[in-house]
């Protein structure tokens, strides 16, 4: 009998893939707030939070060495131990800039070189520790306790968001109030989170199993064949038809979103005289990382439901309409600067929801684009462009944000919108009309 059958998956796989998700929203969206409430210009912010996204973007390259070398549970549990010791450091050694200085929205990024490079070293580990827990999820299970766990590890990952971008973000908004001093309530909020990552790898450390599939392929396989099949998965992945137009979609269809989602959160909490809603911390935590998390889940669950009945050809329309109309609420937000939190709270959850809903037609695109031979590693490649979606326009968007301000910005990323109606046009006529369909 297999060594994984004696452990309850209930006891690795929720907190493996909270632990999986938490890391990810640190660094990618609870980041950018904090540098936000430092004081720091968002052309900055905008570029290096952006660069940040790397490691996802190329986390496919260097794939075989986690299959190569060490077992995926090695990888995960010294990864989760890299980045518990990086988010330490970062809240151990997070610079602490006056007042005064965060006061004037002039904070130099310079000043935060080391946090940006524990920043890196925390996302180059989550990147790796994404392969090694969705590689583990096959390994340790038989596949009829994978299907029934998909829903498991779906909806902890999705609860890691709402802790993410909503709890964190609360928590440090309570304590910005609490204390008078944002460096400090931010250095208790980052090193709170790497206590509670040091407990759960802690914890994985006992409830992890070890199947007797989980074994270093480098033992048993010549690395050369390995490096040569890699090779063959990207010449495969380029000749595909019509590749070119598929990369396209995948780069240019959420351009809006890419640009609003950097530029949300510093315009919920930039001053009402900077064009802003000034809005406390907290309030951004339970408007945007609750509410607003809570309702993307629920576009992307009816997203899933509409595709599975009418196909995705049929369904893409629908969902490119729902990606991009809703970004006139931003446009109407920076116009009437609203004071009332509920009004707020409704335009965010509105073009959450709408966002929620037309991504599924992205992640449907990216399934049909891989299927054939090397799927699984063909849509590993779409996710790297997916990643590189929202690298490129977000290390722009902060530049273009202080040159346009709040209002013109936002109605420069509605003209954006453009774009994902034509290579919705051009992708729809190339997509078999049942696919997606029961």
């Amino acid at each position: 009998m297999a060594t994984y059958t004696k452990r309850n998956p209930w006891l690795w796989i929720p907190t493996l893939y909270f632990v999986e998700g938490v890391p990810y929203f640190l660094v990618n969206n609870v980041s950018v707030l904090m540098f936000a409430r430092l004081g720091v210009p968002n052309s900055q912010m905008a570029l290096f939070t952006s660069l940040l996204y790397l490691p996802w973007t190329l986390k496919f390259f260097w794939s075989p060495f986690v299959d190569i070398l060490k077992t995926k549970r090695w990888w995960i549990l010294s990864m989760q131990l890299i980045m518990s010791i990086a988010f330490l450091a970062l809240a151990l050694t997070m610079p602490r800039p006056s007042a005064e200085l965060i006061a004037t929205g002039q904070t130099p990024m310079g000043l935060f070189t080391f946090t940006l490079i524990l920043f890196v070293f925390a996302a180059f580990a989550s990147a790796t520790h994404d392969i090694a827990a969705d590689g583990f999820y096959m390994l340790a299970q038989s596949q009829s306790s994978q299907a029934a766990f998909v829903g498991v590890r779906s909806t902890f990952y999705r609860l890691a968001n709402v802790f993410g971008n909503g709890v964190i973000v609360a928590v440090a908004g309570l304590l910005e109030v609490k204390t008078g001093n944002i460096p400090l309530a931010w250095q208790l909020t980052v090193g709170g989170s790497a206590v509670l990552l040091t407990l759960l790898t802690l914890y994985h450390t006992y409830a992890i199993p070890i199947p007797e599939a989980d074994t270093a392929r480098g033992e048993k396989a010549d690395i050369k064949s390995i490096f040569s099949e890699f090779a063959r998965t990207i010449v495969t992945f380029c000749r595909k038809p019509g590749v070119i137009l598929a990369i396209v979609f995948m780069l240019c269809y959420r351009l809006p979103e890419a640009f609003l989602i950097k530029m949300c959160t510093p315009f919920l909490v930039a001053s009402r005289d900077a064009g802003g809603l000034g809005m406390q911390t907290a309030q951004v935590g339970i408007a945007y990382g609750t509410l607003g998390v809570i309702f993307l889940l629920l576009g992307g669950i009816l997203g899933g439901l509409l595709a599975s009945r009418i196909g995705l050809k049929k369904s893409i329309w629908i969902m490119a309409a729902f990606m991009t109309l809703p970004c006139l609420s931003f446009v109407y937000l920076a116009i009437a600067q609203p004071a009332s939190f509920a009004v707020i709270s409704i335009c965010i959850a509105i073009e959450q929801f709408g966002y929620g809903f037309g991504f599924t037609a992205y992640m449907l695109y990216m399934m049909y684009f891989s299927e054939g031979e090397f799927k699984t590693s063909h849509y590993a490649f779409c996710t790297c462009f997916m990643a590189l979606s929202m690298m490129i326009p977000g290390m722009f968007a902060g530049y273009l944000q202080e040159y346009l301000g709040y209002k013109n910005f936002f109605w420069m990323v509605i003209v954006c919108c453009i774009a994902t109606v034509c290579v919705t046009f051009l992708a729809d006529r190339k997509i078999d009309p049942e696919y997606g369909r029961k």
